[in-house]
């Protein structure tokens, strides 16, 4: 009887929430306040119904921050074998050339053929900066010193890679404003001309409120297909970056979490809002570790046979360093502080 009087109880309270027409927090926190008297009455430990009742909260969090920050569709996907043609677009300073580049290494390190191509003539010094961060990833690129049209520049770059053979072609374009419509018709001139898989926006964590009415003018010029969210690493809160997702229904595909080259993580919703509330993300760990390759052969088996050189020391320093900053790494780890 006990035990049915505490089922009713609880399907009483979740159905009243239920039915009601406009949810709100007090709504919820009533249903689990009956929920916890009714388990405390049945004598379920207070500390256990206490910490049911967080867990509760959290989960109900959890799962309401998901939904904000997934669109439910499939960013594109390149192959190997094939050209791919990738086109950046989005604000000035926002982090653009240098997400090019990241995504570029990041493909290469998965065996992807990848190159980059500078549109951008606009901006001085755009493919000095290009061309600096591409030597340093290992990466070929192609632009221009003295071409001023932007879109010659795309074609050209797209059309040699192609006859390369290149698995992945990002082309890197001028950042601009909605307000700029000479810049706005030089994208979608750009577009047509090297007909891009994919159009990636790439949005500043940092931009605020301005992120909507920014993200759907894009959306409405070059019709992007994903986001790319840099600078997550500051101390913004990222909400307005965040909210264009669910503006233009499009996918976040990567955040930026640092200036280093390796500070790109593919976005997942669920990791991502797991590692926000300080739940880790353990699957990215993983991945993480996997996609540096370290070589551990030597090392574990002279371990194994009680033996310890000053080369294994440098090998495992060298891994270390390789793994990024030591903070990134804790966020990952459940428990860790961020």
């Amino acid at each position: 009887m006990v035990l049915q009087d505490l089922g009713r109880r609880i399907n009483a309270a979740v159905t009243d929430l239920t039915r009601s027409p406009n949810l709100d927090e007090k709504q919820f926190d009533s249903m689990l306040k009956e929920i916890s008297n009714a388990l405390v009455e049945a004598d379920v430990n207070i500390k256990l119904v206490a910490t049911l009742r967080t867990s509760i909260k959290r989960t109900a969090v959890y799962d309401e921050l998901v939904k904000l920050v997934d669109p439910h569709a499939e960013p594109f996907k390149p192959r190997k074998g094939k050209p791919n043609v990738i086109m950046f677009v989005g604000l000035q300073g926002s982090g653009k050339t240098t997400s090019c580049t990241k995504l570029a290494r990041w493909y290469q390190a998965r065996g992807f053929k990848a190159c980059l191509v500078c549109a951008d003539t606009f901006r001085a010094g755009a493919f000095d900066q290009l061309k600096q961060n591409a030597t340093k990833a290992k990466i070929p690129y192609y632009g221009s010193l003295t071409q001023t049209d932007p879109v010659i520049v795309a074609r050209e770059g797209v059309e040699k890679f192609k006859k390369e053979r290149f698995d992945l072609i990002i082309v890197d374009t001028s950042g601009r404003h909605q307000q700029e419509k000479e810049l706005f018709a030089e994208m979608s001139q750009i577009q047509a001309a090297v007909s891009p898989d994919q159009t990636i926006m790439v949005l500043d964590a940092t931009i605020g409120q301005a992120a909507e009415a920014q993200s759907r003018a894009f959306k409405d010029t070059a019709d992007f297909g994903a986001i790319i969210i840099t600078k997550t690493d500051g101390a913004a809160a990222g909400g307005g970056a965040i909210s264009a997702v669910a503006a233009t229904h499009t996918p976040i595909v990567f955040i930026g979490t640092g200036e280093h080259l390796l500070d790109l993580d593919r976005f997942d919703p669920r990791a991502f809002v797991s590692k926000l509330l300080g739940m880790g993300d353990m699957a990215g760990l993983v991945e993480h570790v996997q996609s540096l390759k370290l070589d551990q052969k030597d090392t574990l088996k002279h371990i194994v046979e009680g033996v310890f050189t000053v080369r294994d020391l440098r090998d495992q320093l060298s891994n270390v360093m390789k793994m990024g900053p030591l903070s990134k790494m804790a966020g990952m780890i459940p428990g860790s502080a961020l």
